[in-house]
């Protein structure tokens, strides 16, 4: 049960996207929207990460608001899940709550903590040795 997580950067502005595979993706399992995590589970040690929210195998978003790990059907002003078009337009649409559960498949993220190595020196790809001495 792997999870792809967006990592945000809010300080560049950029994010980031890593994954998590078990057995650091079963940590994840339980959390709630706004809890921290470390960023070992997606390979950024000494980073510290707070949950923001996600979406399910079928595209419905999590809400902060909405307890529990199930879908359900709300009356929305706006927030994730719904974007109004008039003044006070509401409407009813299904989203899921705000504990991560197997159903998730993306989980978004932002740094809270940053580590002592900046994440693009952690995140840039690695040559090979092999070819750098050829050329």
């Amino acid at each position: 049960m792997p999870f792809k997580i967006v990592v945000a950067d809010p300080e560049t502005g950029k994010s980031y996207k890593l994954e998590a595979h078990d057995p650091e993706a079963r940590r994840l399992v339980g959390l709630r929207i706004g809890d921290k995590i470390g960023g070992e589970v997606v390979g950024l040690p000494g980073y510290e990460l707070q949950l923001t929210g996600g979406t399910d195998r079928d595209g419905f978003p999590m809400r902060a608001d909405i307890y529990g790990t199930g879908r359900t059907s709300v009356l929305l002003a706006g927030g994730a899940g719904f974007s109004p078009r008039k003044r006070g337009e509401r409407r009813r649409k299904r989203v899921r709550g705000a504990r991560v559960s197997e159903a998730i498949t993306q989980l978004n993220a932002k740094i809270v903590k940053r580590g002592e190595k900046p994440i693009e020196e952690i995140l840039a790809p690695k040559e090979p040795e092999a070819k750098a001495e050829e050329k």
